[in-house]
């Protein structure tokens, strides 16, 4: 028995040994970062192997710039700062619009829908989103409309509170949720559908599960983690709940028949799917479509929501930034006057404080990684096809190279010296190449008018005796304050 464990032992080390020198071999062809070993490659570097904004830059310190890490036996070559990910996503945009398969975004997309897809599959599926995303009227008065709707039903909601405390998220989250509805299918849900709540929650169960300890595990080690309970298994679990919701919908739109006039996303894509199924290999099916859905409710709720959220968190701690928004809202805007995205050329402070709320809070902390599908060069370093490259949009949005007090919370980065409105190249909230995400105009539509007229109608405030707010955010697929409470008080 001792022999047969020395024996084991033995035939262990030499395995290790093997994995060692392999991977000193590999670590030559890339630009340099900390030492990997054997199976968990150089994430014992990274606390609860979690790779947020500090960590990135510190490493940065080390290696510079361009540096890679190894997620086991994977190479993911991180880019850190502004320049950086410019040059990396911009340079050849279309050689780095890949997107690795991961064993989560495998279990979860299986190479469908927008967001998690990659090669020609994905290319058909974001053209047609785009087309059809302003054909429904993206960018137009019609959906604009939608969005100032949900703006009075959230002024609404916010009134019922009388100025006593309550927790904004929810609210934010549902008036945000019901624009991407009106969009995909064609109508908003009540505030009390309890079917339609089940799916914001289950939503949020997977975007917290986002960029998790458990995440990292799982994308590493899959082969353990399919055999292992824990939260990964409620999330796969959330998610077939949301394509059941999907399907029923859909199903319902195929039960109307065809329409000589599309009214939503779901009736457009039915339409292609019926137009394009005569041709070789088809791209337009019903799984793609409910994969799209899903893309477009993950991208288009949490992020802006969660914008949001903090954007009325800023306000009560700021009451100063928050007096100057209302003060120019009160010269220029009528009081009977609901507050549209045009105005916002007239509104230069309220359109500062909005884009600084995004760069101050960079909810998405570092960015969907992204896949070589050439060899490419970014600034000195060969990177090879097929390798994993990962741009942290957050060093760019706090890169002291270009924003003169990136720590801070600073209106001011985004007005000129006469006070007009100015858009440095360095905001990148919604990243930036070929895969830039798809609903940024709608996004920022939905971001200035529902501030906006969320500070005409409402001044916000802490509770009388709370003075010790936690600002740091807390980490997951986005980066959401912790739990606070407001007070919106009438104007």
């Amino acid at each position: 028995m001792l022999a047969l464990s020395t024996v084991f032992s033995l035939l262990l080390l030499c395995y290790l040994v093997v994995q060692f020198v392999k991977l000193q071999r590999e670590v030559r062809k890339f630009p340099p970062g900390p030492a990997p070993i054997p199976i968990i490659g150089s994430l014992w570097q990274l606390k609860f192997f979690r790779l947020d904004r500090k960590i990135v830059t510190e490493m940065a310190k080390s290696y510079g710039n361009i540096y890679t890490l190894w997620f086991g036996h994977t190479p993911v070559v991180v880019l850190n700062g502004f320049q950086a990910v410019k040059d990396g996503l911009t340079t050849r945009p279309e050689d780095v619009a890949g997107r690795p398969l991961t064993p989560f975004f495998l279990a979860v997309a299986n190479n469908k829908g927008i967001m998690l897809a990659t090669g020609r599959m994905w290319k058909h599926q974001r053209r047609f989103s785009l087309m059809t995303l302003k054909s429904l009227g993206l960018g137009k008065t019609s959906l604009e409309y939608q969005i100032q709707e949900e703006a009075s039903h959230l002024v609404e909601s916010f009134a019922k509170s009388e100025g006593e405390p309550m927790n904004p998220s929810f609210a934010l989250t549902l008036a945000v949720s019901n624009v991407v509805c009106a969009v995909v299918f064609g109508h908003r849900f009540s505030n009390d559908d309890k079917t339609f709540l089940h799916l914001l929650e289950a939503m949020e169960c997977i975007f917290k599960f986002l960029g998790s300890l458990y995440n990292t595990v799982y994308d590493v080690l899959p082969w353990l983690m399919r055999r292992l309970p824990g939260p990964h298994k409620k999330v796969l679990a959330c998610c077939e709940e949301v394509y059941s919701f999907l399907r029923k919908e859909i199903r319902s739109h195929e039960g109307r028949g065809a329409s000589d006039e599309p009214q939503d996303f779901i009736d457009c894509y039915l339409a292609q799917i019926e137009k394009s199924k005569e041709g070789p290999k088809p791209a337009y099916d019903i799984d793609n479509l409910v994969q799209c859905i899903f893309d477009l409710f993950l991208g288009g709720t949490e992020t802006s929501s969660t914008t949001l959220y903090w954007a009325l968190l800023y306000m009560a701690a700021y009451p100063d930034v928050q007096a100057k928004v209302q003060k120019e809202i009160d010269a220029t805007v009528a009081p009977d006057h609901r507050i549209c995205y045009e105005d916002r050329k007239n509104l230069p402070y309220t359109n500062a404080v909005i884009h600084e709320v995004q760069r101050f809070s960079n909810i998405v902390a570092i960015g969907v990684p992204r896949y070589a599908i050439k060899d490419i060069m970014i600034q000195q370093f060969p990177i090879k096809k097929g390798t994993v490259v990962l741009p942290s949009i957050a060093s760019a949005l706090h890169d002291p190279n270009e924003w003169e007090t990136p720590q801070q919370f600073n209106p001011s980065h985004f007005l000129d010296k006469d006070g007009d409105f100015t858009c440095p190249e360095a905001f990148v909230p919604f990243s930036i190449g070929n895969r830039m995400c798809l609903g940024d105009n709608l996004a920022r539509t939905e971001l200035f008018v529902f501030f906006s007229n969320l500070l005409k109608a409402f001044s916000f405030r802490f509770p009388d005796g709370v003075e010790d707010i936690n600002m740091e955010p807390i980490w997951g697929g986005t980066l959401q304050p912790h739990y606070f409470e407001i007070c919106a008080e009438p104007r």
